[in-house]
């Protein structure tokens, strides 16, 4: 084996390159181009077993043998997959480590693996293409998508989606919140309101924006008070109605948390609306 490594300057805070290297959504970007359906199946937690596939089931499976995050993830490869199968492999043992180190909100992330003379080549063309497409992502804001399949007509899901009161009854993600009040101004240029409040009165916030373009039951879209844009799309399913929201992610926040959370909220929209 061969330790081979690689290195880019992000302008961008290692906790954000971070989420983007590992977020299932933003890991499948930058990882085309070693497979357009790569993904992984497991979690990131030191000492797990990880699988890194293609649709049909063939990729590697290695353990996470460091986590430190914003830092530093090492993982150790164990194997190949062959249709889903575990097999013996001449990887077995080779080490891939990633290092983030963050000065003056420029991330510089680090990546070296143990490779064969005859792997070399490949890596050498394809990781700095990941890398770029690593720095890409995490420059610009990451967009984070939610859907929903209704069993109900497209004018009754765009109905329950706007009118405010309909909307207290299903905009929240848990059922220890609340959102008690809504004020919503539905046309292009008109602002709204979503109260949004624990119901122990620990907490509340304010959810508003306004509505930058609209298609009667088709298409919204939305800039939040926070700068962060939003889009809503109804498209016609043989089975009802397919609602897909894309919404630009929030900083602070944990991407996996944050998609939760909108996703959440609309499987409660779902359900309100199917059932009422």
């Amino acid at each position: 084996m061969k330790k081979i490594s690689y290195n880019i300057e992000i302008n961008a805070a290692a906790k954000k390159v971070w989420q983007v290297l590992w977020f299932m959504d933003t890991y499948k970007k930058w990882t085309s181009v070693f497979a357009e359906d790569c993904t992984y199946i497991g979690n990131w937690q030191e000492g797990t077993t990880i699988q890194f596939v293609n649709a049909a089931g063939n990729g590697i499976y290695a353990i996470i043998q460091k986590n430190i995050p914003h830092l530093q993830m090492t993982i150790q490869h164990q194997g190949e997959l062959k249709d889903g199968v575990q097999k013996p492999s001449e990887w077995a043992g080779a080490i891939e480590q990633y290092n983030l180190t963050e000065q003056n909100g420029i991330t510089t992330l680090q990546v070296s693996m143990d490779t064969t003379e005859e792997m070399e080549a490949y890596f050498t063309e394809t990781f700095p293409k990941a890398l770029v497409l690593i720095k890409q992502i995490a420059e610009q804001p990451i967009p984070i998508t939610v859907h929903t399949l209704l069993h109900t007509s497209i004018e009754k899901a765009w109905l329950y989606f706007t009118t405010p009161t309909h909307i207290t009854q299903w905009n929240f993600a848990a059922d220890s919140w609340q959102c008690p009040t809504v004020t919503n101004n539905l046309a292009v240029g008109g602002n709204f309101v979503y109260r949004m409040e624990a119901k122990d009165g620990s907490f509340g916030f304010n959810f508003s924006g306004t509505y930058t373009s609209m298609h009667l039951h088709e298409h919204i879209t939305i800039l939040l008070d926070d700068g962060r844009t939003v889009s809503v799309s109804f498209l016609n399913h043989a089975t009802g109605c397919k609602l897909v929201q894309v919404f630009d992610a929030e900083d602070e926040n944990d991407l996996a948390l944050q998609q939760g959370g909108w996703q959440a909220i609309l499987n409660n929209y779902k359900k309100y609306t199917e059932t009422n």
